[in-house]
């Protein structure tokens, strides 16, 4: 059979057929980010004569394995090199004007690649979409708040990447005219990101955003961390300083710093920073205003995935009370939690009430502000693994189909529910070929998709408590 080739404007590629679909992997999208483009904007992609292979993923972003108990449930892929900056493409044999669905993986800003084979597009490409994924630079390299340098990188290579895919999708038979963005977790933040941008946003069909936080922060306060690391390694926290530190090092500051945290506590974590260039207004201020169809959601128990039940069992009414006084959170809403959840313990209320101050109340609020059309959903499949329940990142087997997948069981197990993943998998190319994915939009009613063993559409659950958290600042 001959192998599938695609003519970009930088040059052609040569993929390979699997399952009925073209793929090509590892097309530089940008120039590698190191030497004279460390801590700078995307460049251009250089272009290459003859054919170019793209059968193997391109280099990962420099990152740490997750660490203590969340690395035994998230995986990690490491490939060396410099040329991290790719995408990867599935397209359907023989398409024409097709669909498209930029996928952006997750990962607290600082971890993830493309590469993990969960996020393998050939179920998309089946359904007759193009589906392409993309790496961009993660921790320091990608979110410091330098004095000197452009902001927000991760982001920008974001978009870069979605300017290359309104560029070149069309010699992969996708249509320019209908992208959709994707993204979980820190890669649904970036989704949130680039709808913010005006030239970004214009370039965008639709899009999907699964438990994405939605604030940028001030530059002092997303800062914060690259500051704290700056004082660790002795250094100014500029481009020539952190420029003159090597990646592995940075990381391995990073890791001491962050060591015993996690995203609801301990070392401050890289965020996005308001930026006049890059990010001039925080997506949740943006997303109610703009016309852009939209599919957001969380899952039940986002927080299981950061606390092991023992850590949940260690969290007392005292700290419950504190984190409420630096949250803002009223007696009430505590009091609304406790109904909600009457069988839960002070951590779990203090788990569920921190991750929706941070998840859930803010899609809420954007999806009640918004004018276009918003489908809003819940995952509330709950996981046998470690008491999991509906964890972060969970429903993400479900949405790519790959329950089978080795990943995907690390947090589902072997014995979840297909139906369910044929459902949702289902619910999202409905969403990217048509604009809806089966259920009616959110509005007066706040009409939700639940998924779980048996689901249904039905008024947003749990809002009175939820109504009364404080937007972050």
């Amino acid at each position: 059979m001959t192998a599938p080739t695609a003519e970009l404007s930088t040059g052609i590629v040569e993929g390979s057929s699997e399952g009925g679909a073209s793929r090509f992997l590892g097309i530089p999208y940008a120039a590698p980010p190191f030497g004279e483009n460390r801590f700078r904007e995307p460049r251009p992609a250089t272009p290459w004569t003859g054919v170019r292979p793209a059968t193997a993923f391109g280099p990962t972003a420099p990152q740490s394995p997750y660490p203590g108990a969340i690395g035994e449930l998230l995986g990690s892929v490491r490939i060396d090199g410099d040329d991290i900056l790719t995408a990867n493409v599935w397209a359907p044999t023989d398409a024409e004007r097709a669909p498209v669905l930029l996928w952006i993986h997750g990962g607290a800003l600082e971890r993830g690649t493309a590469a993990l084979p969960l996020y393998d597009g050939g179920g998309f490409a089946a359904a007759g979409i193009v589906f392409v994924s993309i790496n961009y630079r993660l921790g320091s390299e990608g979110f410091s708040v330098l004095d000197d340098a452009p902001r927000n990188l991760g982001l920008r290579d974001a978009a870069a990447a979605l300017e290359w895919v309104h560029r070149e999708i069309g010699a992969f038979g996708g249509d320019p005219a209908r992208i959709t963005l994707m993204g979980e977790s820190a890669g649904g933040a970036i989704v949130a990101g680039l709808l913010a941008r005006d030239g970004s946003r214009a370039l965008v069909a639709r899009a999907i955003i699964e438990s994405g936080p939605l604030e940028a922060q001030p530059p002092q306060k997303a800062g914060r961390v690259t500051a704290a690391l700056a004082k660790r390694l002795g250094i100014r926290a500029d481009r020539a300083s952190f420029a003159s530190v090597p990646p592995e090092k940075l990381l391995e500051a990073r890791r001491a710093q962050s060591a015993g945290s996690s995203p609801l506590g301990g070392a401050p974590g890289f965020q996005f920073a308001i930026d006049p260039d890059s990010l001039p207004r925080s997506p949740h201020e943006v997303l109610p205003t703009i016309d852009t169809p939209l599919l957001i959601g969380s899952n039940t128990d986002e927080y299981r995935l950061w606390f092991t039940p023992e850590t949940l069992a260690e969290i007392r009414p005292l700290k419950l009370f504190i984190a409420r006084l630096a949250l803002g959170i009223p007696r009430r809403a505590v009091s609304e939690y406790r109904k909600a959840f009457p069988e839960a313990s002070t951590g779990e209320i203090f788990g569920q009430l921190a991750t929706d101050v941070m998840l859930r109340a803010p899609l809420s609020r954007a999806a009640r502000a918004r004018p276009a059309l918003t489908f809003v959903y819940e995952f509330a499949w709950p996981s046998p693994v470690r008491d999991l329940r509906a964890a972060h990142a969970l429903e993400l087997g479900f949405v790519f189909d790959r329950l089978a997948d080795a990943e995907a069981q690390r947090l589902a197990g072997a014995d979840a529910p297909q139906a369910l993943a044929d459902e949702m998998h289902a619910a999202w190319i409905s969403f990217v070929t048509t604009g809806s994915p089966g259920w009616a939009a959110y509005g007066a009613d706040r009409t939700t998709r639940v998924f779980d063993t048996t689901s249904g559409t039905l008024p947003q659950r749990r809002t009175a408590g939820m109504d009364l958290l404080p937007a972050r600042s």
